[in-house]
């Protein structure tokens, strides 16, 4: 019997982990501008914008099926431009620890995913 139906994407614990920390990042965004700023403005607009194009970017960019194809290293840039941007979000709402954690959990993924594209 020949089975023709289509191989599956593998997924691993780091593409768990990537996704995980992609929708951290977008409700990290709409927090800080929900606390950074005064409400109800402009804290309610960056509240809901900061998410919003934090999304807006993923899916041109990032996304499986992104708008924009682009080389590793211009997604590598984006990623890093975005999850610095979270990092610094926690940091200014006075969360050092949880920035820093971020970061790091970021970097080491991103790392990870780095290697796994150039590899295969």
């Amino acid at each position: 019997m020949n089975d023709q139906s289509p191989a599956l994407p593998k997924i691993g614990p780091n593409d768990v982990l990537r996704f995980l920390l992609e929708l951290f990042a977008f409700v990290s965004l709409g927090i800080w501008g929900f606390l950074a700023f005064p409400l109800p403005w402009p804290g309610v607009l960056i509240g809901i914008a900061a998410p919003l194009l934090a999304i807006l970017v993923w899916a041109l960019f990032l996304s499986p099926k992104a708008v924009f194809k682009i080389d590793l290293f211009g997604r590598a840039l984006i990623e890093i431009a975005l999850f610095s941007a979270v990092a610094l979000a926690w940091w200014q709402l006075g969360q050092p620890i949880v920035a820093i954690i971020v970061a790091v959990v970021a970097a080491v993924s991103g790392i990870l995913n780095g290697r796994k594209q150039l590899a295969g």
